[in-house]
């Protein structure tokens, strides 16, 4: 029985783009089921989707991330083909990713996006993806080129594990560091991508939903490999290191105010002051209960006499002397 596949088309306001995206799937995939998400727009997306033979569904809580979880939840597949409805992804490449996906029997194949096309990218989005690609890859392993690709090929166990957290396009990132931290069998696959079609408008918004991708890194890290956030890297985010050990920090700083530069977790203490910081508390006394020294002798010595050091014993009287003479 061959195995079934299912496209989920995250949408909102492409009505210019969305009825040409079905139609380029369901010729490149006959035997799939079409599902389009209309996250809330306000143009004919819906409309146009279901003329091309979609099946259309709304999640109104706004944002990627929020659509790609329902889409998880709700859709049964053997295979997914996550693509964006802007057209910009090359439909007549999933087949490609599909077999992929099969033969070698993977859990995540992605479309790594090639273009020489001027306007296939906004100002900063290719510098920007090669950015955080790099980060991702630093931290959690080198095995994909293209972070930020919205077209993914995924096996069910891969939907079905998938911890949803992020709400908005920081979904991709949560998508590919999943694949990374449990090891899954991936792959990756040279696909073209095109500019937007007129009147279609991107809503990415570069600086905010950068810094959101960021974020959800750090979180990402703190959550997965928690023994890299130590002390110094907390003093570094909070903004000790910036200013110098020992110095003065600026006031309305959160850790603004007095303490010993010289004592270890110092800046532990400083953040557990803060209001918001219950968390860092917790770690504080955390670290302190494990470097706080304790009371260590070797197991089978504690009947054994007290050991000699330059012909002195250690509890004060001469080495060789008899223990009647000694006073």
């Amino acid at each position: 029985m061959p195995p079934s596949i299912a496209v989920i088309i995250p949408c909102l306001d492409e009505e210019t783009a969305i009825e040409h995206v079905v139609r380029g799937m369901r010729a490149a995939l006959p035997e799939a089921v079409i599902y389009v998400y209309d996250n809330g727009s306000t143009d004919h997306t819906a409309e146009k989707a279901a003329e091309a033979g979609a099946v259309v569904r709304t999640e109104p809580l706004r944002g990627k991330g929020n659509v790609v979880r329902r889409m998880f939840a709700d859709v049964e597949a053997d295979v997914y083909v996550l693509v964006d409805g802007d057209g910009t992804y090359d439909a007549a490449a999933a087949p490609r990713l599909v077999q992929r996906l099969l033969d070698e029997q993977l859990d995540l194949v992605n479309g790594a996006r090639v273009s020489s096309l001027a306007g296939a990218y906004r100002a900063g989005h290719r510098s920007g993806n090669a950015l955080l690609t790099w980060m991702v890859a630093r931290i959690f392993g080198d095995r994909f080129r293209d972070l930020l690709s919205g077209y993914r090929v995924m096996s069910r166990r891969f939907v079905k594990s998938f911890p949803a957290v992020a709400t908005g396009f920081e979904i991709e990132t949560e998508l590919t560091v999943h694949a990374l931290e449990l090891r899954m069998p991936v792959g990756e696959v040279e696909t073209r991508y095109d500019e937007r079609p007129a009147g279609s408008v991107s809503k990415l918004r570069t600086w905010s939903d950068g810094l959101r991708i960021v974020r959800t890194i750090v979180r990402l890290v703190k959550e997965e490999r928690p023994l890299q956030f130590d002390h110094s890297r907390l003093a570094r985010t909070a903004g000790i290191r910036a200013h110098g050990p020992g110095a003065a920090l600026p006031h309305g700083h959160p850790l603004h105010g007095s303490h010993d530069p010289g004592e270890p977790f110092a800046d532990l203490r400083l953040r557990a002051r803060h209001r918001h910081a219950r968390p860092a508390r917790d770690e504080a006394a955390a670290l302190l209960a494990r470097a706080r020294p304790r009371p260590c002798r070797p197991r089978g010595l504690e009947h054994h006499p007290a050991p000699r050091r330059f012909g002195v014993d250690v509890d004060g009287g001469e080495a060789g002397r008899d223990p009647a003479q000694r006073q």
